[in-house]
């Protein structure tokens, strides 16, 4: 990974996974190393809006506030993938 954008953009597109599917453990482990990446990078108080269009994201890195957006297309992506052939996605709950 090799920018913050790239970050933010990653974690964004499996977060709208999660936000849709909490259940789907495999979603989950991702969205969580994607917020350990965004630790890494200083990243914090994310807040996300969107529109018909674009996510707009507003966050602080390294205590500075930046804004950055995003194509609804794009973020969502993976989710519309996951819809339309939910057979090849299937939930594998972790064994106890």
């Amino acid at each position: 990974m090799g920018s913050v954008q790239d970050v933010l953009y990653n974690w964004l597109t499996i977060k709208v996974v999660c936000d849709a599917r909490p259940e789907d453990t495999a979603a989950v482990e991702t969205k969580n190393h994607f917020e350990e990446m965004l630790s890494e990078y200083k990243i914090s108080n994310i807040d996300i809006t969107v529109d018909d269009v674009l996510y707009y994201v507003t966050y602080y890195h390294e205590n500075e506030s930046k804004k950055t957006r995003f194509p609804r297309e794009l973020i969502e992506i993976m989710l519309n993938q996951i819809n339309l052939e939910p057979d090849k996605y299937v939930n594998y709950p972790e064994e106890e």
